[in-house]
């Protein structure tokens, strides 16, 4: 597998309580050729952030004790500024909204494919600042938007917020099969593979804010 372009310090720090995905994700990011600091829990990894700097952290959502989103608020609270990139195996709605509008980088849905993540940790270690990395992003999600047509729009939203095909389909008083068609292209031009990616665009974009999501 080829290195990642990256200089001799760049240094990620995984954490994970599920001690099989911590090993293999520490494997894989070794054989690229970065330094792997790996912990087993948020407590354990919020210990020793304040002496040695990450250049990312990919991040469990859901930990015992301390989960994910916790770590975030404490990194926060203590002005570390460290790009995020969140993995969970129960990525609903709610979660990646909050997640995304607390500065995460990415949110990876488990089991991930490999080069995704690896991508996705590329481009973490080239953004010098949480503030640049959400202005790109918000450009991207943006020009992402604008490929839409005016109907595949119609849809988009009420998507993102987390509405079923029927329940869209009523709303704009058309059958369900024609929104899982709109659906299904909508999807495609975001280059989006699930739900939560359609909201956390909609978000980067600034359209959607979490008191516009559907209630569960």
């Amino acid at each position: 597998m080829p290195e990642l372009s990256s200089s001799a310090t760049n240094t990620v720090f995984v954490v994970d309580d599920d001690a099989g995905m911590l090993e293999s994700t520490q494997w894989l990011l070794e054989s690229v050729g970065l330094e792997v600091k790996a912990y087993s829990d948020g407590r354990q990894f919020l210990d020793e952030v304040n002496e040695n700097r990450p250049d990312c952290v990919v991040l469990d959502i859901r930990m015992p004790g301390l989960g994910g989103l916790n770590v975030q608020e404490e990194l926060q609270k203590r002005d570390i500024d460290v790009p995020i990139i969140f993995v969970s195996g129960h990525a609903d709605v709610p979660i990646v909204v909050r997640a995304f509008k607390s500065g995460a980088f990415d949110f990876i849905e488990k089991p991930f494919n490999e080069q995704l993540l690896l991508d996705s940790i590329q481009q973490a270690m080239q953004t010098p600042s949480a503030a640049k990395n959400h202005t790109e992003v918000s450009q991207d999600a943006e020009e992402l938007i604008n490929t839409l047509t005016r109907r595949e729009r119609d849809v988009f939203l009420p998507l993102a917020q987390g509405y079923t095909s029927r329940e869209i389909a009523e709303q704009l008083g058309v059958s369900v099969k024609t929104i899982d068609l709109y659906r299904a292209r909508v999807m495609k031009r975001l280059g989006a593979d699930r739900l939560p990616d359609v909201t956390g665009i909609a978000i980067a974009a600034g359209l959607l804010k979490p008191e516009d999501l559907r209630a569960s």
